[in-house]
């Protein structure tokens, strides 16, 4: 009976699981990563095998940057990304390479698979041709130069702004006055 267990023990220990790959291999980490771009909030979310380092989103670009960091030789990823924050022609590098991963689209979300190889760091770029897809961009007042105050400023026509700027100091002059000759005295 002793020794069935231990074979028992065995075979649970040491079989990998039916699709082949180790169980470390097959391990998804799963990343939310938040892209707020715009006066808007993304969520895309990436399940892989290799640890997510940090991430950046350039509008300007139209592109997703990925660093990560790999202690295996295949790697696996698979990233959710919101149709209307990237979309169109999609071109993807790894470490300044061309590659094609698989993808599958619908009206909402793209579902991409990663399938590449190499250990160590990595870095994946993912570009669109399009952004913000059906989405106006929301323009907050930190996001605006100087120039928009000088625009925003009341016309010299609006009578009730040129009415306080005459009477601060009409108020602020006399009692600055009536105090300095009070302290005289």
């Amino acid at each position: 009976m002793k020794s069935v267990l231990v074979i028992l023990l065995i075979l649970i220990f040491v079989i990998t699981p039916a699709h082949g790959q180790l169980l470390s291999d097959a391990t998804g980490l799963i990343n939310r990563l938040n892209v707020q771009t715009s006066g808007h909030d993304f969520e895309i979310v990436l399940t892989s095998n290799f640890d997510l380092l940090d991430y950046e989103f350039d509008k300007n670009k139209k592109q997703l940057i990925l660093y990560l960091e790999s202690g295996l030789e295949d790697n696996l990823a698979e990233i959710i990304i919101p149709a209307n924050l990237l979309n169109g022609d999609f071109k993807f590098h790894l470490n300044d390479r061309e590659f094609s991963p698989r993808i599958q689209s619908d009206d909402r979300v793209h579902f991409i698979t990663l399938n590449f190889t190499g250990s160590g760091s990595n870095i994946i770029s993912i570009s669109g041709s399009e952004y913000l897809v059906g989405l106006s961009e929301i323009v907050s007042e930190d996001d605006l130069e100087i120039g928009f105050e000088v625009n925003n400023m009341p016309n010299s026509d609006d009578s009730s702004f040129l009415l306080i700027l005459l009477i601060i100091p009409i108020i602020v002059v006399p009692i600055i006055i009536f105090k300095i000759k009070k302290n005289k005295n």
